[in-house]
C-alpha cells in the first residue's frame, strides 16, 4: 500500500512539475509575432486581402508553407495559388487564420534535429496527417475540413514542446522504448503526463480555440472528445494511415491501432475492408511527399 501511495505521490508531482514548465513556457515564449498581428488585422472588419498580406509576408517560411499547402492536390483547389494575396482572396479569412495560427505554433515549438528527433521527419508526418485528415473530411461530406487540416498539423505538437522545453525528459524517454517500453508509458513515467495532454495545456495557455485544443488532447483517444468526436476520429485515421502506408509516418507512432469505435463510424468492420480503405490512398500520399521535399 505504501508503495503504491508513493508511486501515486511522484507521478503528482511530475505532473505538476510538467505543468509549471508549460505556463513558463507560454508566458517566456508567448503567441509568435506574425500571428499576433494577423489576429489582430483580422478583428478589424475593415482589414483588406492586401494588408493581411504584407502581414503575413514578413515571415517567408510561413508563406512558402501557406502557398505549398494552398497548391497541395489534397486540398481540393482548382486553380494553382501563386501569391499570398490570391491565397487569402481564394481560401478566405478564416481558413488563412486557423493556418497562419498552426504555422506560427510549430515554427515557435521548433528544434534542432539531433538523435532523438529529425525535425523533417517530425514536419513531414505533420503535413501529411493534416492534409490526408482534410481529405478524408472533404471525402465523408465533413463540413469542418480545414479544422481537421489544423488539427492534423498540431496533433503532435506536445512532442515538439516536450523535446524544446524538457530535453532531458525527452532523451529519457526514447532511451526507455529502446528498452522496451511504450511511448506513452515513458512519457507518463517521466513526465506525469503524455504528450497529448502536454499539447492540450500549452494550447489552452495560448488561448488557442477549444476546437483544437481537444483534438490535440484526444488524437489518440478520439472516443473520448466531447464536442470534437468526428474530427478527432479523422486525425486518428490519418495518423493511422500515416503508419499503415508507411508514408510520412514517425516513429512515437510505432504499433499504434486504430481504435474500433472510429472504424464502425467509418463501416470499416474488418481488417480486410480498413486495409482496402487505407490502400486506396497510398499514390496520392505519395504524391503529396514529393510536393513537400523542400520543406521542413
Amino acid at each position: 500500500m505504501a508503495t503504491m501511495y508513493t508511486a501515486a505521490f511522484d507521478q503528482t508531482q511530475k505532473r505538476e512539475r510538467t505543468q509549471l514548465i508549460l505556463k513558463r513556457v507560454s508566458t517566456l515564449s508567448p503567441i509568435p509575432k506574425i500571428l499576433s498581428e494577423v489576429l489582430d488585422l483580422l478583428k478589424d472588419i475593415n482589414t483588406s486581402p492586401q494588408q493581411l498580406a504584407r502581414a503575413i509576408s514578413r515571415d517567408q517560411s510561413i508563406v512558402v508553407k501557406i502557398l505549398t499547402i494552398a497548391n497541395s492536390p489534397f486540398y481540393g483547389l482548382v486553380k494553382r495559388v501563386a501569391s499570398i494575396e490570391y491565397a487569402i482572396m481564394i481560401l478566405g479569412f478564416n481558413e488563412i487564420r486557423n493556418i497562419v495560427t498552426a504555422l506560427s505554433l510549430m515554427e515557435a515549438m521548433k528544434n534542432k534535429s539531433d538523435q532523438y528527433l529529425d525535425q523533417k521527419e517530425f514536419w513531414t508526418h505533420a503535413y501529411i496527417t493534416g492534409v490526408l485528415a482534410k481529405k478524408l473530411a472533404d471525402d465523408m461530406g465533413i463540413r469542418q475540413s480545414g479544422d481537421c487540416f489544423v488539427g492534423g498539423l498540431l496533433h503532435d505538437l506536445g512532442i515538439s514542446v516536450i523535446h524544446r522545453y524538457m530535453h532531458s525528459d525527452f532523451a529519457s524517454i526514447c532511451e526507455s522504448v529502446k528498452m522496451g517500453s511504450e511511448y506513452k508509458d515513458a512519457e507518463n513515467l517521466f513526465l506525469g503526463m503524455d504528450h497529448q495532454a502536454i499539447g492540450y495545456s500549452l494550447l489552452k495557455n495560448w488561448n488557442i480555440p477549444d476546437n483544437f485544443c481537444e483534438i490535440v488532447k484526444y488524437h489518440h483517444t478520439p472516443y473520448l472528445a466531447y464536442n470534437t468526436k468526428i474530427l478527432s476520429s479523422v486525425i486518428h485515421l490519418a495518423d493511422y494511415m500515416t503508419q499503415q502506408l508507411q508514408l510520412g509516418s514517425f516513429s512515437w507512432d510505432a504499433g499504434m491501432t486504430l481504435h474500433e469505435e472510429t472504424a464502425v463510424s467509418l463501416q470499416l468492420l474488418d481488417q480486410e475492408s480498413i486495409d482496402k480503405f487505407i490502400e486506396q490512398y497510398r499514390e496520392p500520399v505519395k504524391q503529396q511527399l514529393e510536393t513537400i521535399r523542400h520543406l521542413s
